[in-house]
C-alpha cells in the first residue's frame, strides 16, 4: 500500500471517529455539547412555507369552510315577507394599482369588505314561523333580516350564536298590518350621450323610447312630486336641462358650465345633488344657481359613476372603484365607507333606487348591462343586458338612470295562484305548488367542489383534476317546505388524464321520493338510471350529474329534481349534500369529502398495486390530507402540478389551525393569492 493511502485511511478512521464521540457526547451531555446547542438555536420552518405534506392536521378536521345553520324566525303577522343574507361587516386594507383615465399608473388605498350578495332565503311564516337549516361560510358571524310588510321594508341584523339564530319580531306600538296597501309601478327612465331619453320596465326589461333630448347626457334625476326629469348636458356649457313629464317638453334652466357623471333628486330638502370627481355640490333646480360644495373623503377611484339617495335619506355613490356610503362629518365633509369590497368587473355609470330599495346600476359600454346591486353586502347580479341570462339586450349605452313611480293608492295586492302568499311576496305568483327560493351559497354567489383523482394514491394537491362550480336552489311553496331542488352548476377545470363523472347523493331520500330528474348529462354508457331519473341500485336517492367531466368543462348547465310530495328543509339536508367523482369510468371508484360515506355502489378496494394511503376509507391520508375539498366561494384552482399552498399563501394556516385561521383563505384580498400561479 502506498504511504498516501495509508494516510488517507489513518485519516478516515480518525474522522469516523471523532464523528462517533460526537453522536455520544450529545447522547450524554445534550444541553452542554456544542452540537445540540446550533440544534437549540435552530427555529422549525415557518407553517407557511412548509410543504402540504409536511402539514400537522389537527385529528377530525375535514377541510370544510362552511357551518351549518338553525334560523327560527317567529312572526305572527299576516302577510309579511322575510329575505336572509349572511352579513359581515368587517373590513380590511392594502394596496391597489390601476390605469387613470388619463393613463397614468396609481398606486392607492382598497378597502375590503365582503362583496358576495348572500342572499339565503325568502320565505313567508307558516303557522307564524320559519324554521329553516343551511351552511354558511365559517367567517361569517352575524345575518342580515330583511322583513318586508306591505310595501314597507324593515331589517335587523343579528349575531350567529353557536349555529343557532333565534327571530322574534315585536310590532312597532300602534302600528299594525293593512289588508289594503299602495301599489307601485316602477320604471326606469335612461339618458346616454347620444341624446336619447327612454325607459325600461324592471320586471321584465321592455324597453320604451321618450324622447330626444336637447345635448347628450351622463345625468338624470327625477323629482316624483312636480314629475320633472333634469338632465346636466355632457358639453359646454353643460345645460341644465328639464323636462316636462306630463307635457312632453323639454327647456333649459341656465348654463352650469361644469359637467361631470353623478346626479340625484333629495326629496327632503328639494334639492339636486351633483357630483364629479371627489366633490359634491348642490343646485336650485329652479335656477341653476350651484349652492354649495363639499369634498368626498375617502374614494378609491374618483372617476365615473354616479349618486343616489335611498328612502331613508341615505346617500350612496359608486365610481369605477365600486359602491360607497357617504356620511357628513363634523369638518363639513362626506366621508365615503366603502361597501363592494373587490374592484367591479364593469365600470358602473348610473344608479338608482327603485320602490323595494333595490339598488340599479347600468355599466360604461356600447350595449349596457342593467345590474341590480345588494348595499348591505355589495353583492350584484346582471338582470339584463349581454352578460345577464335574461335574453333581453337594449343595443345601446345607459350613461345614467333614475326611478319613476307610479302609485295607486287604493289597489289591494292579490293572490293571484290563490296558495295564500299575495303576488308581491310571492316568487312564483302563478304557480300554486311555488312560493320561495332558499339558496346555497347565495342568490347570485357560487361554491366550488375541487377533486384530486388519484386516490387512494397521493396526487399532487393541485385540486384542478376536476373543479366544479355550484350553486343549489330549493323551491318552496307556501308552507316553507322542498319541492324542487334545481342545481346549477359547471365544470371549471379537467386537469384530470381520466374521463370523470360526478353525482349527489341525497342521505335522507329514498329514491322513491323523487319524481324525476331533468338535464342530466349520460352518454358513456356505464351509469344505470330508473324511469325517475336517479341511479338504480342505490338504497338513497343518487343523482348522477354528467359522466364525462372533460365534455362538459365551461358549460354551464342545470339538472331539476322534482320530489313526489313536499318534504322538509332538514330532509332535504344541507347542501352539498354528499358530492363524490367516479374516476375513469370505474363505478365503484368514488372519491368523497373527507369523513363521508360512499354510496350503495362504491367500493373501498384496500388491494392496490401501490401505497394505499387512505387504507381506513375515510378519504383522508394518515396525516390528513382530503381528496376532495367544498369551498363555499368561487374558487379559482391552481395550474397543473402547483399545490393548493403555494397558489394560496394563507392554506397551510388555515389547515393547521384546523380551520380557525384564515377562515377566508381561499378569496381575492390583498396578499391572499399568487395570481401567477393560478388557471
Amino acid at each position: 500500500m502506498k504511504t498516501s493511502q495509508i494516510v488517507s485511511l489513518f485519516l478516515g478512521i480518525c474522522t469516523i471517529f471523532c464523528l462517533e464521540s460526537c453522536v455520544k457526547d450529545s447522547l450524554e451531555e445534550p444541553i452542554e455539547t456544542a452540537t445540540e446547542t446550533e440544534n437549540e438555536s435552530e427555529e422549525p420552518a415557518p407553517v407557511g412555507e412548509l410543504l402540504i405534506t409536511d402539514l400537522k392536521i389537527p385529528d377530525g378536521f375535514e377541510f370544510k369552510t362552511e357551518k351549518p345553520l338553525q334560523l327560527v324566525i317567529n312572526d305572527n303577522t299576516t302577510g309579511v315577507k322575510y329575505d336572509v343574507y349572511a352579513y359581515r361587516a368587517s373590513t380590511a386594507q392594502g394596496q391597489f394599482t390601476y390605469i387613470s383615465e388619463e393613463d397614468e399608473e396609481i398606486t392607492d388605498t382598497d378597502v375590503i369588505v365582503d362583496n358576495l350578495n348572500h342572499l339565503l332565503f325568502s320565505g313567508v311564516p307558516s303557522g307564524g314561523r320559519i324554521e329553516h337549516s343551511f351552511v354558511v361560510p365559517s367567517y361569517f358571524e352575524k345575518l342580515y333580516i330583511r322583513r318586508k310588510e306591505g310595501f314597507a321594508y324593515s331589517s335587523s341584523i343579528v349575531d350567529i350564536v353557536g349555529n343557532e339564530v333565534t327571530y322574534t319580531h315585536v310590532p312597532s306600538s300602534g302600528k299594525g298590518a293593512s289588508s289594503s296597501k299602495s301599489a307601485i309601478e316602477d320604471y326606469l327612465y335612461c339618458v346616454n350621450g347620444s341624446g336619447e331619453l327612454f325607459q325600461v320596465d324592471p320586471l321584465n326589461g321592455d324597453y320604451t323610447f321618450i324622447s330626444t333630448m336637447p345635448m347628450g347626457s351622463y345625468t338624470a334625476a327625477i323629482d316624483q312630486q312636480n314629475k320633472v326629469l333634469y338632465s346636466i348636458g355632457r358639453s359646454k356649457p353643460n345645460p341644465l336641462m328639464k323636462y316636462d313629464m306630463i307635457n312632453d317638453a323639454w327647456t333649459t334652466v341656465a348654463n352650469l358650465g361644469i359637467g361631470g357623471p353623478r346626479l340625484d333628486y333629495n326629496t327632503q330638502d328639494g334639492l339636486l345633488y351633483f357630483s364629479t370627481g371627489d366633490k359634491l355640490y348642490t343646485i336650485d333646480p329652479l335656477n341653476g344657481t350651484i349652492l354649495s360644495q363639499w369634498v368626498i373623503n375617502g374614494l378609491d377611484k374618483k372617476q365615473g359613476g354616479d349618486l343616489a339617495f335611498a328612502e331613508d335619506g341615505t346617500l350612496f355613490l359608486c365610481s369605477f372603484s365600486g359602491l360607497y356610503r357617504l356620511t357628513l362629518n363634523n369638518e363639513g365633509d362626506y366621508d365615503s365607507t366603502r361597501i363592494s369590497g373587490e374592484d367591479l368587473p364593469f365600470s358602473p355609470t348610473s344608479m338608482t333606487f327603485d320602490s323595494n330599495n333595490e339598488l340599479w346600476l347600468a355599466n360604461n359600454g356600447s350595449n349596457s348591462n342593467l345590474i341590480v346591486m345588494d348595499t348591505q353586502t355589495g353583492g350584484w347580479e346582471y338582470r339584463y343586458g349581454p352578460n345577464s341570462n335574461s335574453g333581453v339586450s337594449f343595443g345601446r349605452t345607459i350613461n345614467d338612470l333614475t326611478t319613476f313611480r307610479i302609485i295607486d293608492e287604493t289597489a289591494v295586492d292579490p293572490d293571484t295562484d290563490g296558495d295564500g302568499i299575495t303576488d308581491s311576496n310571492d316568487d312564483f305568483p302563478e304557480d300554486a305548488d311555488k312560493a320561495f327560493e332558499q339558496f346555497t351559497p347565495s342568490k347570485y354567489g357560487w361554491g366550488t367542489l375541487a377533486f384530486e383523482d388519484l386516490w387512494p394514491f397521493l396526487g399532487d394537491y393541485d385540486f384542478n383534476d376536476t373543479t366544479i362550480n355550484y350553486r343549489f336552489v330549493a323551491i318552496l311553496n307556501s308552507d316553507n317546505m322542498a319541492v324542487q331542488l334545481d342545481i346549477h352548476f359547471e365544470v371549471t377545470s379537467d386537469g384530470a388524464g381520466f374521463a370523470n363523472a360526478f353525482g349527489i347523493e341525497f342521505e335522507s331520500i329514498a329514491p322513491s321520493l323523487v319524481e324525476s330528474v331533468t338535464g342530466t348529462v349520460l352518454t358513456e354508457g356505464f351509469i344505470n338510471v330508473a324511469a325517475n331519473g336517479t341511479e338504480q341500485g342505490q338504497s338513497r336517492a343518487v343523482v348522477i350529474l354528467f359522466d364525462n367531466n372533460e365534455a362538459m368543462l365551461n358549460i354551464p348547465s342545470k339538472v331539476s329534481v322534482k320530489f313526489t310530495t313536499p318534504i322538509t328543509t332538514n330532509q332535504l339536508g344541507l347542501a352539498p349534500f354528499n358530492p363524490f367523482l367516479i374516476v375513469d369510468e370505474d363505478r365503484g371508484k368514488e372519491i368523497h369529502l373527507p369523513n363521508r360515506f360512499r354510496t350503495s355502489l362504491g367500493i373501498n378496494d384496500t388491494e392496490v398495486e401501490g401505497v394505499n394511503q387512505d387504507e381506513d376509507g375515510n378519504y383522508q391520508t394518515g396525516t390528513g390530507l382530503p381528496w376532495a375539498i367544498n369551498i363555499i366561494h368561487n374558487f379559482k384552482p391552481p395550474k397543473e402540478n402547483v399545490p393548493v399552498n403555494q397558489a394560496y399563501n394563507f392554506f397551510n394556516e388555515w389547515a393547521a389551525s384546523g380551520g380557525a385561521a384564515y377562515q377566508d383563505w381561499y378569496k381575492d384580498s390583498v396578499g391572499y393569492r399568487n395570481e401567477s400561479e393560478l388557471q
